[in-house]
């Protein structure tokens, strides 16, 4: 496994890692099995694998790449469970489109209601593998399932990345109707019409036929409840109401040094928005990209709601 080398009370995190098994500054408490062998060289680490996972915040994937390229054999193939999506010349680029185009291997994508401390602990959920070859989304549902990790195979793969990335906007907006103490029904209502938003964002913008049932998978609808209710995007966005500080001040206080995914990916949705004169179209999407980054006021969101077109 790739790290990140950092040191943590002067030792280095691969050695920590390597030695007692545990990741202690992104999942403490967790025991990790003796054959996870930390490697803070890169090039090292994906050296003649045949399988390669892709976990990292979306915004660093681009350099990862390249840094790799050639380094993988052809014949290899990889899965991605990164949650965000990229700009390109034609609107969307999905992170799966940027890893294939740039490392000519086939990708599939893994997404779902999997929060990390739950998942370690061993806690009983689902998750959804979107690809574009069933025989490669079905191979890594037979190495990944498990008796608490059930795994539904789709091949919408476009949709199902869509909705990792675009449910962490939601969550932000739902994390502003905490922070102003509207109540669960409000937060309801941000989730439906949230969902509603992907939905239609999905059908407008990904390049294959868009099959509504997938948002009904565990990376849709399961993935969009819990972010909106125990994700850190919904986590930062309640404290960005109540603090008045900046999201990337909060980012840097709240997260040990995690990335915030939610609010830029708002600001990659906006600019394709913009880009195709929609904005109009998703109200939710845009109000939360303009509180984050132009100053609108939060309250602002209850209006988008009042004001949702019902029937998109």
């Amino acid at each position: 496994m790739w790290v990140f080398e950092e040191n943590i009370d002067g030792r280095k995190l691969t050695d920590i890692i390597n030695t007692d098994h545990e990741n202690v500054k992104y999942l403490p408490g967790c025991k990790l099995p003796d054959n996870v062998v930390a490697i803070p060289n890169l090039c090292e680490a994906v050296q003649d694998a045949d399988l390669l996972f892709f976990v990292l915040p979306h915004q660093f994937i681009r350099k990862v790449c390249d840094e790799i390229t050639g380094q993988v054999p052809s014949k290899a193939l990889g899965i991605t469970l990164i949650k965000g999506i990229d700009q390109g010349p034609e609107g969307l680029k999905l992170i799966s489109d940027i890893i294939r185009e740039k490392m000519g291997i086939d990708i599939s994508v893994l997404m779902g209601a999997n929060i990390a401390s739950e998942v370690a602990a061993d806690k009983f959920c689902e998750t959804t593998i979107g690809c574009k070859n069933l025989e490669n989304g079905l191979l890594f549902k037979e190495l990944l399932q498990t008796p608490n990790f059930r795994i539904t195979v789709v091949d919408d793969a476009d949709a199902v990345e869509v909705c990792g990335a675009l449910k962490n906007v939601v969550a932000v907006g739902a994390g502003f109707c905490d922070g102003l103490s509207y109540g669960d029904n409000t937060k309801a209502a941000v989730i439906r019409l949230g969902l509603m938003e992907m939905i239609v964002f999905a059908k407008m913008f990904c390049k294959g036929q868009v099959s509504t049932a997938t948002f009904l998978e565990s990376c849709g609808i399961s993935d969009l409840i819990t972010t909106c209710y125990a994700g850190r995007n919904r986590l930062v966005a309640e404290a960005f109401v109540k603090t008045g500080k900046s999201i990337e001040e909060l980012e840097q206080e709240m997260l040990n040094g995690q990335k915030l995914q939610g609010p830029q990916t708002s600001a990659e949705v906006h600019q394709i928005l913009k880009q195709k004169e929609m904005l109009d179209k998703f109200p939710l999407f845009t109000a939360v990209y303009e509180i984050c980054y132009e100053g609108r006021p939060v309250t602002d969101i209850i209006s988008c709601l009042q004001n949702h077109p019902q029937h998109m």
